[in-house]
């Protein structure tokens, strides 16, 4: 696997970025509810701003939610997506995605989907590729990257999605849409990255923490979907970030269903976590 390093966001120390390069390889060259709306109809009953502030809590009293994600990165006219499946636990923080790489710029390879475990402050990976043997597990302290992990791992954990959203500003309520056949509102805003680390929930504030530092910019445009329950069922993520004088777009997309089902996370033995040297 041909690994193409993106540098780092901007004005940070080394390996910024570094594990989202080796995913990708060559393809690139705490408020309450100011008001709860009834069952059946999702528009808010208060503050926009703060109704889409407490979608993490929403989320937590939910429990457990099936996940799909999307991460769109643009790059020198090439675009390429990565895609995940799986399940998160938003009490424990911790979940289970199958992330599926595209083939490679020429079309003709095929990667091996890569298992994630996201836990509080750190990230493993199973056929990651990049020298890593197929039955080791990567594991990455998640407080030490320049994202946060909202990039990284090629997947935003879902829950860093939604507390990232407690930074929220400038939010406008743009009405209610039909998703999967569920009513949700839509809210269109951006959020204070070092806002939200700040309030964030104790599992996630040194990830957001150093999110906070790593990227250009402070804010981060996005558009969220809350069903009439204030669960956060869709929410995407405008990012950006310099790499050798040029601006890399990732749009980050997640979408939560099926709350209620059983996730369960096992967590490799430390024998089982590679020590080697990875190729970056």
């Amino acid at each position: 696997m041909v690994v193409q390093r993106y540098g780092r966001p901007h004005g940070r120390g080394s390996g910024a970025f570094a594990v989202t390069a080796a995913l990708v390889g060559s393809l690139v060259g705490g408020s309450a509810v100011a008001g709860c709306a009834a069952p059946e109809d999702p528009k808010p009953a208060g503050d926009p701003l703060l109704t889409v502030r407490a979608a993490a809590d929403a989320l937590t009293r939910a429990g457990t939610a099936k996940a799909s994600t999307s991460m769109e990165m643009a790059a020198g006219g090439t675009r390429v997506t990565i895609r995940g499946e799986g399940g998160y636990d938003f009490r424990r923080r911790t979940g289970r995605l199958q992330v599926m790489l595209p083939k490679d710029a020429a079309g003709t390879d095929e990667h091996r989907p890569i298992t994630e475990l996201l836990t509080p402050g750190a990230l493993y990976m199973k056929n990651r590729g990049a020298g890593v043997p197929a039955d080791k597990w990567v594991r990455v302290d998640t407080t030490t990257l320049d994202d946060g992990n909202l990039v990284t791992g090629g997947a935003t954990d879902p829950a860093a999605a939604a507390e990232l959203l407690r930074g929220a500003r400038e939010v406008t309520y743009l009405g209610e849409v039909d998703l999967a056949g569920v009513k949700v509102g839509h809210y269109r805003g951006v959020a204070d990255i070092a806002h939200a680390a700040r309030v964030a929930s104790p599992q996630l504030r040194g990830a957001l923490a150093a999110a906070a530092k790593g990227f250009a910019k402070d804010t981060v445009p996005f558009d969220a979907y809350l069903d009439a329950e204030g669960r956060l069922r869709k929410v995407r993520h405008q990012f950006s970030f310099s790499n050798q004088g040029r601006t890399v777009a990732v749009a980050s997309t997640t979408l939560l269903y099926g709350f209620g089902v059983r996730v369960q996370v096992a967590l490799p033995d430390r024998r089982d976590i590679y020590a080697g040297k990875i190729k970056a």
